[in-house]
């Protein structure tokens, strides 16, 4: 038997997950291909989302997908282990409780803080690079209000409320967006008066965002000095103390808060490799046109751990998350090029931008159109954010993560902290909602049963379909009767309608064809099991959905009265969950979902919430 060739990922970050999803894709149909992937921890983290978790804006594991729901029923093998040695010889990947062999190796080992040599900075400094970062900001800032809201010494309470963060790049700007959008919520929570809160963002540099197009870069600046945020440029970091930190220019600032995010280089597991490997001095792996490390290959490299500079260009590729989605790609072509003796393919990427939030509410973004850069900002920057996180997501986890991310963002706002507002939170109860669905479930009940009795007498009696033959001024009048005024149709809707229904209900004589009789039956049972399903509070969210349809059914069909829009807009009302109070959904949803789930293609594809 032939043996299997053994594909081993290190490293669980974006580029390592994208490369195993799309290598298991590839792979399915080859028995002799096994797949593992090695990371030191369960999950994978959102690095981009780490900011929103460390200022309290969004749960603490909205940025954390564990791998046994990205790879599950999936072909692939995940090894927690912590890797300390490569012997790229004998081909084997050393851990401190595993040794794995491979026959192709995927470096995908990410970044960590990078401090330039500042005193201190290591020591006193909170990183943000981390799931477990995020965490430590953020009970760090809850600890530090607490202890200012009770300190009476004027010099301790004023250094317990200075922030600075280090760092203009993306990772500052955002972080510092974050933390002076939650200064109101702590200030209101602890009793504190916001003007005591500094936060303070510094760097070497000369402007913030150095990739960003100029009117960018001055937005940014307008938006955190309209958030009474202080900007310290061309202004370098000495020294970080336990409570201070001495700023060039600025001198020293006595704080308790310091939050590093000046740059980054390559992981411990790069570095150790010695010169095993090809790299530069921030510890990235110098590639070929195919991702290979040089002189490797069997070893591709993706994400931040490569060091490329593509033909035509000057600059080598960029540590963010498209260059490894683009990475990732490629070098899961290539592999799987290398098991089947076919040519492989160069990487060549095209990046279109970048997107930086500056809390949760504004944003700025550079879109790049080949020669020209479009540039956008407020509310347009948030969605293109938020729209490219949606792709994202639903590559590394799907639906499931998609509905989290939703929730997260506009359905759970705390404080009003979304691009969109407050518009989408949930704030009622639903408990109010109740008196509506039972009065329209009984609606739906009467008009139905009348309905039924009539189908029941003469099932060919046709009264929910207008007649093409009714000529006689009685009949007219009986059905202006029954149904009153009715509402106008555009007619670019009734054409569509009469086309359809020409089809399917008329003869050409006009007389009514056998499937008007099966639509007219299967109208007054859906009435009478929508109200029925309203009524117990029983799949109301499917229910208030059908509601909806059939109302907008029978007003395209020209024959709905005035009185229809209250069935139309109260099966709005009902979609949001309203049969989770006092009603059956309570009981049978929970016991669904734990159902469901267990279903081997729900958890594959991510079908649930």
């Amino acid at each position: 038997m032939e043996k299997k060739k053994h594909i081993v990922v290190l490293g669980g970050g974006y580029g390592g997950v994208l490369t195993a999803k799309k290598l298991i894709n590839k792979t399915k149909k080859d028995k002799n291909v096994k797949i593992t992937l090695i990371d030191k921890k369960p999950y994978h983290t959102m690095l981009t989302e780490l900011h929103e978790v460390a200022a309290g804006r969004i749960p603490e594991d909205g940025i954390r997908i564990d791998f046994e729901t990205i790879f599950s029923r999936r072909n692939i093998d995940v090894v927690l282990d912590t890797v300390h040695n490569i012997d790229f010889e004998k081909k084997v990947v050393n851990g401190n409780n595993t040794c794995t062999t491979y026959d192709y190796l995927v470096l995908g080992t990410g970044s960590k803080p990078a401090f330039y040599c500042c005193q201190g900075a290591k020591d006193n400094a909170f990183n943000l690079w981390s799931y477990e970062d995020a965490l430590r900001i953020r009970h760090h800032m809850l600890e530090v209000f607490g202890k200012a809201s009770v300190e009476t010494d004027p010099f301790k309470r004023k250094r317990l409320l200075t922030f600075v963060v280090i760092g203009c790049g993306f990772t500052g700007i955002e972080m510092a967006g974050e933390l002076a959008e939650w200064r109101a919520e702590l200030c209101r929570e602890f009793s504190i008066k916001e003007k005591e809160v500094r936060i303070i963002i510094a760097d070497l540099l000369p402007e913030v965002l150095p990739a960003f197009d100029d009117k960018l870069k001055k937005k940014t600046v307008k938006r955190l000095q309209k958030m009474n945020v202080e900007i310290m440029l061309k202004s370098g970091i000495d020294n970080v103390g336990e409570h201070h930190i001495d700023i060039t220019g600025a001198g020293k600032i006595d704080c308790d808060t310091v939050i590093w995010t000046a740059g980054v280089e390559g992981s411990e597991i790069v570095e150790n490799l010695g010169d095993n490997v090809a790299k530069t001095k921030r510890h990235q792996i110098e590639t070929d046109k195919y991702l290979h490390a040089k002189d490797m290959e069997d070893v591709y490299v993706v994400g931040d751990n490569i060091f490329y500079i593509p033909e035509g260009h000057d600059k080598p590729v960029p540590q963010m998350v498209e260059n490894a989605e683009h990475s990732a790609d490629t070098v899961a072509k290539n592999i799987y090029a290398s098991l089947h003796n076919k040519k492989k393919s160069e990487y060549k990427p095209k990046f279109h931008g970048a997107m930086v939030s500056i809390g949760g509410r504004y944003g700025v973004a550079q879109i790049n159109m080949g020669k020209t850069n479009m540039v956008f900002s407020g509310f347009i920057a948030m969605f293109i954010k938020h729209f490219i996180n949606f792709i994202y997501f639903v590559q590394v986890a799907g639906f499931n993560k998609l509905w989290t991310y939703m929730q997260h963002e506009f359905f759970h706002v705390e404080e009003r902290r979304s691009f969109v507002g407050g518009y989408f939170a949930k704030r009622s109860p639903n408990f109010f909602l109740v008196p509506l669905r039972i009065f329209l479930g009984g609606m739906w009940i009467y008009e139905g049963w009348e309905k039924l009795l009539r189908v029941m007498e003469n099932p060919y009696d046709i009264f929910l379909i207008a007649s093409k033959v009714a000529t006689s001024s009685a009949s007219v009048a009986e059905e202006a009767a029954t149904w009153g005024e009715a509402l106008p149709v555009p007619e670019f809707i009734t054409s569509i309608v009469d086309w359809f229904m020409n089809l399917m209900f008329y003869f050409p004589s006009g007389e009514f064809t056998y499937m008007a009789v099966v639509f007219q039956t299967g109208m007054v049972i859906a009435e009478i099991v929508v109200g029925l399903c309203l009524l117990g509070g029983l799949f109301t969210m499917l229910a208030s959905l059908v509601s909806i349809a059939m109302g907008l059914m029978i007003w395209s069909s020209g024959m709905a009265p005035f009185e229809m829009l209250w069935y139309i807009f109260g099966g709005i009302a009902m979609i949001g969950g309203s049969g989770s109070t006092f009603g059956m959904d309570y009981y049978v949803l929970p016991w669904l979902k734990k159902q469901w789930v267990k279903i081997p293609f729900v958890k594959k594809w991510y079908l649930y919430t």
